[in-house]
């Protein structure tokens, strides 16, 4: 009896390493306040695409060179899913203990935004006080792992679609 490889262990394993990167990268970034650069910013996401690829290469080099699409669409979903878990509890804990000023900096960057395209201050105010809703903690944490699991489902399709390898049916 073969041994059945377990993609919760692979997701787990790939998961937590991805973010372990992930979240040296958005520190070093933060702290060198290269945080407001969208493409140094972008490069988070192109860590989670090779954890994700990572991941399902190793399940499929563990299970004999085999990989089913929906292995591959499990273990990539599931690392996305620990991903968003693991950052979205870091970004709580840097915003909260390590830089408390880098929402209300944020918030006034919109504003000045909102001021530079030329909205009234009742635009502006009821904006912002929607925005104010929208960063409290738990809505902050949901909305964050909501985000990493949607997009490592897509990645996690893409990717089990181009490296599957189904298993002989009489093998």
């Amino acid at each position: 009896m073969e041994e059945q490889v377990s993609t919760a262990r692979i997701a787990l394993k790939y998961g937590v390493l991805t973010s372990v990167v992930i979240m040296i990268f958005t520190t070093i970034i933060n702290v060198s306040g290269l945080a407001e650069n969208k493409m140094l910013s972008s490069l988070s996401f192109i860590f989670m695409i090779v954890g994700i690829v990572l991941a399902m290469k190793d399940f499929k080099r563990q299970n004999r060179g085999y990989i089913s699409f929906g292995e591959g669409l499990g273990v990539g979903t599931l690392a996305s899913a620990v991903m968003g878990v693991l950052s979205a509890a870091f970004s709580m804990f840097y915003t909260e203990f390590i830089d408390n000023t880098m929402l209300a900096q944020a918030m006034d960057k919109v504003r000045e935004d909102m001021e530079r395209k030329g909205k009234d201050d009742a635009e502006i105010d009821m904006a912002m006080e929607l925005s104010q809703k929208f960063m409290s903690p738990g809505i902050m944490f949901t909305m964050t792992v909501v985000l990493y699991v949607i997009t490592g489902l897509v990645i996690a399709l893409i990717v089990a679609a181009i490296i599957r390898r189904e298993k002989p049916v009489f093998e």
